[in-house]
């Protein structure tokens, strides 16, 4: 059982979004009441996706990309139409795997979910779980403990479910040989150049083959349509910049919030654990019980050898190795009956048996770390922030719809707005349909707005729109440019460069192919090679992918072999002078056929989701869809 952790670290990178899994007991959490919208999105055999879980979806995909990429990140991939299909299309897929597992009577037991949560590493606080920060984390990222706990609970279902489907898929021992076998094949090859460059004076570009290619290719040397805009941002994290937080709000929020900043009693202990199956015999129940007590005796006689022991006779995989050594605990992460044993023992202690739902343990604590809480001066600015940050969001939520009219109703002008929100009017450089130099402009929708005729033609404001939670922006246009062709006179070097090398490396690749010719005639002073060097499919070293692929066709029955590739810069001569067939170990074979095998199932998988979507009845509501892209 306690194992399960290190399995699943992976999957909490914060997960997606409430599907249905049901809330349940843990920690004592309450119930989550959820408001559903009656908009929606999509039905999949009777059920639906709300407008509200799709918004909440791609906000969510949206903030792990944002942490992910940094200031690399670029809201605007998320609000195009195919990626918002691309997330329904993610969503409708879950919901039929998750009906499917389901009915096969899948489940993650409460157990297993807390040991996920106490080891994830964003919960803890000394590599120890923290209630505290747990839950001030969910806080933070809009979860109450039962949404999150349920949507894990959903994912783990969902992992278990399609890690089972894809690591089903099964490949032959003689394939994955023989595949193994040609990725470890070595050559010995040698090369020589043929450069470009060396025949680049031999060319001549006439003018009038310079004025062709000018007029068979001028949407090369076209400048886009551009223009200059002036434009606001208005965000609820600019707004807490003017929030001011009194020391009684402060003080008041601590003493509200007290167990937020108490770090609860931790416990050390390594244990002994002898299984009983949930369906075993009194017999074999019996035969257990005395296995743990004859350990027990010897425990008690020697507590420090409960370690040895564990490491021969556990049957807790996830700790026996560590001479039963479960790291630090508090209460609420470990089954009732252990938990109860646990805390009632002193530093240096052995329990009785103690029985629980996986059978009986011997316990010894060996460490104890007493309840510790933060004092009001340690939490003093984490609170000021988060009263800042509530109070804004609050206030941006309340003025969002203002500010939104007031762009609308005043079109002619951004300096209202300004005024009003005590922003300051910013001007972009040039801006074209495809993208802006600023990352607030960078979005889609604002593109599109910008360059209707009526953004160009009567500079009204655009729209407020929100480009990233909690950020809305909007735009005037004041500076216009058509689109143009470069004269020729700006672009006739380019031109020349790009025939120029053209003519040349058409040269080279006549002179290589001459050359080649020559040797595989039996002409093998036609060229001076360079060293040679040992090569194969899985360490190519550095050989591009195209000589590669001339490397291995080449018949390994008439050495030395020859080849020739065609390059932009030139034409590489290829020598083949040696094979060598390379033994494969039973490691590597095994771990290639089951790369192989987890390969094919993952088309089997695809192969079966397209049949779960075939027979299910899948409502998209398009113009919802649309409307979400383009509100």
């Amino acid at each position: 059982m306690f194992n399960f952790v290190a399995k699943h670290k992976r999957l909490l990178q914060f997960l997606l979004v409430l599907f249905i899994v049901p809330p349940f007991a843990f920690w004592g959490i309450q119930s989550y009441e959820g408001s559903v919208t009656t908009n929606r999105v999509a039905e999949v055999d009777g059920q639906a996706i709300s407008e509200q879980e799709f918004g909440e979806q791609l906000k969510q995909q949206q903030d792990r990309m944002r942490a992910l990429l940094g200031a690399n990140f670029n809201a605007a991939m998320f609000d195009t139409p195919e990626m918002r299909a691309r997330i329904l299309d993610s969503m409708i897929a879950q919901r039929l795997l998750l009906k499917q597992a389901v009915r096969g009577n899948l489940a993650i037991t409460d157990e297993q979910l807390r040991e996920v949560i106490a080891s994830t590493p964003a919960f803890q606080e000394g590599n120890r779980f923290a209630r505290a920060r747990y839950e001030e984390t969910l806080r933070r990222e809009g979860y109450t403990p039962a949404m999150f706990e349920a949507s894990l609970r959903r994912d783990l279902i969902l992992q278990q479910y399609t890690s089972a489907m894809a690591d089903s898929g099964i490949a032959s021992k003689t394939a994955s040989k023989q595949i193994a076998a040609s990725r470890a094949e070595q050559r010995d090859v040698s090369e020589y150049m043929i450069s470009a460059a060396t025949f680049a004076s031999k060319v001549k570009i006439e003018p009038q083959a310079v004025q062709a290619h000018y007029d068979a290719n001028r949407s090369q040397f076209l400048v886009p349509e551009q223009i200059r805009v002036e434009y606001v941002v208005f965000s609820s994290e600019a707004m807490q910049a003017f929030e001011s937080i009194g020391e009684d709000e402060i003080k008041s929020w601590y003493e509200s919030h007290i167990d937020q900043y108490q770090e609860k009693e931790q416990r050390q202990a390594s244990h002994i654990l002898i299984s009983v199956k949930a369906a075993a015999s009194d017999a074999e129940k019996a035969k257990a019980r005395e296995k743990a007590q004859s350990l027990l005796e010897q425990v008690r006689k020697s507590p420090a050898s409960l370690g040895e022991l564990a490491k021969k006779h556990s049957d807790d995989p996830g700790s026996a190795s560590k001479g039963g050594d479960l790291g630090t605990f508090s209460r609420g992460m470990m089954v009732k009956a252990f938990e109860e044993a646990a805390f009632r023992l002193k530093a240096g202690e052995v329990s009785g048996l103690v029985e629980s739902e996986f059978g009986f343990h011997i316990i010894r604590v060996t460490g104890i770390k007493p309840a510790e809480g933060r004092s009001l001066e340690q939490v003093r600015a984490e609170i000021e922030r988060e009263l800042k940050k509530q109070r804004a969001s609050r206030k941006f939520a309340e003025a969002a719809e203002a500010f939104s009219n007031l762009a609308y109703e005043q079109p002619d002008s951004l300096k209202p707005v300004a005024e009003k929100y005590k922003l300051a009017v910013q001007t972009s450089g040039w801006v074209t349909r495809k993208s802006a130099p600023v990352q607030v402009l960078n979005n889609p929708r604002m593109l599109a707005a910008l360059f209707t005729d009526e953004a160009i033609e009567n500079r009204r404001n655009t729209e407020a729109m929100e480009v990233s939670p909690g950020t809305l922006v909007s735009a005037r246009v004041v500076e216009h440019r058509p689109a143009a062709s470069r004269p020729i006179e700006d672009v006739r070097g380019d031109i020349v460069r790009q025939l120029t090398q053209k003519e040349a490396a058409a040269l080279a690749h006549k002179q290589g192919s001459a050359r080649l010719e020559e040797l595989r005639k039996g002409n093998a002073r036609a060229v001076q090679f360079g060293p040679a060097k040992t090569v194969s499919r899985d360490d190519p070293k550095g050989v591009s992918s195209e000589s590669l692929a001339a490397i291995f066709r080449a018949d390994r029955a008439k050495l030395p072999a020859y080849a020739g590739v065609g390059l932009p810069n030139g034409y590489l001569v290829l020598r083949i002078g040696k094979v060598t067939d390379v033994d494969i170990g039973e490691a590597q074979l095994k771990n290639l056929q089951v790369e192989l095998g987890r390969a094919a199932g993952t088309q089997e998988f695809q192969a079966f989701l397209a049949g779960l979507r075939a027979n299910a009845k899948v409502e998209i509501n398009k113009a919802l869809l649309e409307k979400k892209a383009n509100p």
